[in-house]
């Protein structure tokens, strides 16, 4: 057999060219195309090439920080090398790259809030009594819950002048709370005072955020819950309803007061109109009187006898008509006076007074 014919039947393998391997299945011109990755060629780095990679990702790295937005309720503070240089408004704004400026955007219209006494965690309140108690001015004990709520007005002020700024604003409200309820008895802190310690819990935490420069304004301070201690709550409402009482035989004495000073006024002044008019009888009556008597004195200077007579009976017509008495004259001898012996014998003589 010569070469050619070997080569043609054949590898040593039984692989022939027309021959499928292992048992002559078909051939390599019956198995279709086939698939064939393009060979990859490294390109080379030409100068051009290098530059544009490192603008590339110069580009990625500067973007993201030289470009900010801000949004409607937040300002943004630009601090270049830790120190402050602006404060931008809401909107796309630009700055530096970083490290150089470094941006933080506060929210300043948000409405915060801080709490002393309890804490809220969920839908929970969670009491602290070592905040929550406090002591009067009178050296009671009552348990106080407060809610404060303030928001950022100088979002500069607000970032650097204080640390931790949620804590100082609560360290704040205790100071301010506790040095105002130090200072009333604890029936005022319980029942009419609340109003009024309100607004001056208000006033102490501004006036003390103010003097650090805080930058926040406190909007409202509430008293959420004012009471006696648990230990001794059934005792204070025990004295409540002996006050409760007081106040109201107070109304009610009150209230008698009021109706009887007028009935009293009245009765004066009816007395008074009263005397008056028998003082002006009185007075006119003895004006009349002398009246008459300088007119009979005339006449008894013009006449002594005749009218001292004349005054004399018409005296005794005035008087004996209301006498009960006998008048018998010594003068009358023996004849013998007839009595009305029918009549009461005390009548008739008066007692042992008359003869």
């Amino acid at each position: 057999m010569a070469w050619d014919d070997i080569h043609d039947a054949g590898d040593p393998r039984g692989r022939g060219r027309g021959g499928g391997g292992r048992g002559g299945g078909p051939g390599d011109e019956d198995r279709g195309p086939q698939f064939q990755m393009p060979p990859f060629k490294i390109p080379k780095l030409t100068p051009t090439t290098l530059i544009i990679g490192l603008l590339v990702v110069l580009a990625l790295w500067i973007v993201p920080s030289v470009v900010y937005t801000v949004a409607q309720d937040e300002v943004g503070v630009v601090t270049r090398f830790g120190e402050y240089v602006r404060t931008t408004p809401p909107g796309l704004q630009f700055k530096f790259p970083s490290p150089f400026e470094h941006v933080e955007t506060p929210t300043v219209r948000k409405v915060r809030a801080a709490t002393v006494g309890f804490r809220q965690r969920g839908n929970q309140e969670q009491d602290r009594p070592n905040e929550s108690l406090m002591l009067t001015g009178d050296e009671n004990i009552v348990d106080i819950d407060l809610v404060v709520q303030y928001h950022i007005v100088d979002a500069k002020n607000y970032l650097f002048n204080i640390r931790n700024q949620a804590k100082a604003v609560h360290d704040v409200a205790e100071t301010a709370i506790r040095g105002i309820i130090g200072n009333r008895p604890i029936d005022d802190v319980l029942t009419v005072g609340k109003a009024e310690i309100q607004i001056q819990v208000k006033d102490a935490m501004q006036v003390i955020l103010d003097k650090y420069e805080s930058g926040i304004q406190i909007l409202n301070a509430q008293l959420k819950d004012v009471s006696p201690p648990n230990a001794v709550d059934s005792a204070f409402k025990d004295v409540q309803s002996a006050k409760e009482d007081k106040d109201r035989f107070i109304n009610e004495a009150k209230g008698y007061r009021n109706t009887i000073i007028p009935e009293a006024r009245g009765k004066a002044a009816q007395l008074i109109a009263h005397a008056e008019g028998y003082r002006e009888e009185v007075i006119n009556k003895a004006k009349g009187d002398a009246h008459r008597f300088l007119a009979q004195y005339k006449e008894y200077k013009k006449a002594p006898a005749v009218t001292k007579k004349r005054i004399y009976l018409e005296t005794m017509e005035e008087i004996y008509p209301h006498m009960n008495k006998i008048i018998i004259s010594k003068d009358q001898g023996s004849v013998l006076p007839i009595l009305p012996l029918t009549q009461n014998l005390a009548e008739v003589f008066g007692g042992r007074s008359g003869k």
